[in-house]
């Protein structure tokens, strides 16, 4: 599908017009304006909204509607997106789960990431017992380093061979995932993993004696403002810690001013400095260009026709959700799509184009 230009003009008319819901009217415009050139020389289908926040204030705000789908893959038909209809996250809740475990140790809930992985989970003492297994630790799940089998990104998601699927099919799926052979030296390799998010939602569970989403309500979303939240269950009815969570994009932007505030929010301590410090600090670099640190990527990246890198934190969805904290440009970019259905260059371009291509020359043009 190709985006038409009126129908980016037409997503930010109304916001734009007065200024209203704290967003300024003349970047509003600008947006307008260089998001249309570049619908013109791109193909840019999918697109459900973009926010920038800069300074703390929301500075535009951008919805269009298209096709979307849940969590399950359920379609979910054309979707008028707007401020008040949630957007599934996908793997940007990845992050979120890394902010909740840093709250969860600041009160001693948690094992700190140097314990041993599997002495926190002595019911599986058998697995505790073979050899390698007692290397990996929380600091490994944290940086998803863990040295085990998986493979969710080269089998389609749907498939009983992806690990996810495979892992969510488990009459166990912790088990599952602690079972799964040693194929790397712990600490060493990146590997996608959406099991090393179970763990730690688990951990947290476990730890604070509360259901994932109930605690994520009372220590983050609560006192955040945030709007309705869903956390999407597994087929054995646990949250589905690595890609379940569905928000208003608002309150996904929210995120990211929070780890920009080194986890202040509103003069309110919600997550410790050090821990924000600690997840946003590389900890194995993944390519040339990007690294990732507890649950955080981050990388550096330059508007287009420019040489000047900006350092960049967030969070990356399947369908290309994407969540840029940019310190240098005091900046938070939250963007939503629904291209569950396409490769991942694809959704990528999409986000990329807008990054690179409206939002930061807009931002260096201000």
């Amino acid at each position: 599908m190709r985006i038409d230009r009126r129908t980016f003009l037409g997503g930010m008319t109304a916001l734009a017009a007065s200024g209203q819901r704290g967003v300024a009217a003349p970047a509003a415009a600008d947006f307008e304006r260089r998001l249309a050139l570049v619908a013109d020389r791109e193909t840019l289908s999918g697109l459900h909204s973009v926010l920038v926040s800069q300074h703390g204030r929301l500075i535009l705000e951008h919805y269009q509607p298209g096709e979307d789908q849940d969590r399950t893959g359920r379609d979910l038909g054309t979707v008028v997106f707007g401020p008040d209809v949630p957007h599934d996250l996908r793997s940007v809740s990845k992050g979120v789960v890394g902010l909740l475990y840093g709250i969860a140790l600041a009160d001693g809930k948690v094992p700190p990431p140097e314990a041993r992985l599997y002495d926190q989970f002595s019911q599986y003492a058998d697995l505790a017992a073979q050899p390698g297994r007692d290397r990996i630790t929380v600091a490994h799940v944290l940086s998803m380093t863990l040295g085990l089998q998986w493979d969710e990104l080269t089998i389609p998601y749907g498939d009983p061979r992806n690990s996810e699927n495979a892992m969510d099919d488990a009459p166990d799926r912790y088990r599952y995932i602690l079972s799964l052979p040693i194929t790397a030296e712990p600490g060493r390799t990146w590997l996608y993993c959406g099991g090393a998010t179970a763990l730690l939602g688990h951990l947290i569970a476990r730890g604070t004696g509360m259901p994932l989403l109930d605690y994520a309500r009372q220590r983050l979303f609560a006192p955040m403002g945030f709007g309705p939240v869903v956390w999407t269950p597994g087929r054995d009815g646990t949250p589905i810690a690595a890609s379940g969570l569905r928000l208003l994009p608002r309150d996904m932007l929210r995120i990211g001013q929070l780890v920009l505030a080194g986890g202040d929010w509103q003069g309110r301590r919600l997550v410790p400095e050090a821990w924000v410090k600690t997840i946003t600090t590389p900890s194995v670099v993944i390519s040339p260009s990007r690294s990732y640190g507890y649950h955080w990527y981050m990388g550096d990246i330059a508007a287009q026709g420019q040489t000047q890198p900006h350092h960049w934190t967030g969070g990356i969805g399947w369908g290309g959700q994407r969540l840029f904290v940019m310190p240098d440009l005091d900046l938070v970019v939250g963007i939503t799509c629904g291209n569950y259905r396409k490769s991942g260059a694809e959704q990528s371009r999409v986000a990329m184009t807008v990054l690179t291509g409206v939002v930061l020359p807009l931002v260096a043009s201000a």
